[in-house]
């Protein structure tokens, strides 16, 4: 019997320690994300979860740590995203706008992931340049996109010598604004910008925005 009961209850403390660290990571996203990085407090997030300040520690070994934790689990949730997205049975242009609507799906369905970002770039980016682990995460869109550009240039579709990096950049700004300047854009120009009655208005524009770049006509010099 101890031999059957042994394994069982150490499968029940690994689940129990899953369901413990991500419930820890699930209200820290929300409170890094409210508050800021030096705004937050591990005690509020201990309280807020049936976990102690003591046990975080255990599990993440401080604040800065938890930090880059939450980003890395927030990163590769769209990296996840971007590495199920199929496009390789679509023409390049239908290709490229799947690839951006992908993104701004993603970024609206995803506002703790902007503020994270944000929150991340007035730190100089300085948990992400420390963790091992987002430095290898890469971004799977790039792949696609260079694929797509690839496939687009030699049907001579796309006339636009850019790169994927750039292209990419292109996408995440536009969606990326959409969500962290709704505010100061509606108080400054009267309009939502997550207006659900302009979704799909913002959606294909965007699509427009980069097929219309990469397919534009180009003169020789």
């Amino acid at each position: 019997m101890t031999s059957v009961e042994e394994p069982a209850r150490s499968g029940e403390r690994i689940r129990d320690a899953a369901r413990t660290r991500a419930e820890i990571l699930d209200v820290a996203t929300q409170e890094f994300a409210r508050a800021g990085y030096d705004g937050a407090r591990v005690d509020e997030i201990a309280a807020r979860t049936r976990t102690t300040k003591r046990m975080i520690y255990y599990y993440f070994g401080g604040k800065e740590q938890l930090f880059t934790a939450v980003l890395e689990r927030a990163y590769g949730v769209i990296r996840e995203a971007e590495q199920q997205l199929d496009v390789d049975h679509l023409d390049p242009v239908a290709a490229i706008r799947r690839l951006a609507e992908l993104t701004f799906d993603h970024h609206e369905q995803h506002p703790d992931f902007i503020r994270l970002v944000s929150i991340e770039n007035i730190h100089e980016a300085q948990h992400i340049a420390g963790s091992e682990k987002l430095g290898k995460i890469g971004s799977p869109a790039l792949d696609v996109i260079r694929r797509i550009l690839a496939s687009g240039q030699e049907s001579g579709l796309f006339t636009a010598d850019v790169d994927a990096v750039d292209l990419h950049a292109m996408i995440s700004s536009f969606c990326f604004f959409r969500v962290s300047n709704r505010h100061t854009f509606g108080a400054l120009f009267g309009r939502d910008l997550l207006d659900a009655a302009q979704r799909a208005h913002y959606r294909a524009m965007l699509g427009d925005m980069v097929i219309a770049y990469l397919t534009a006509e180009r003169s020789a010099g």
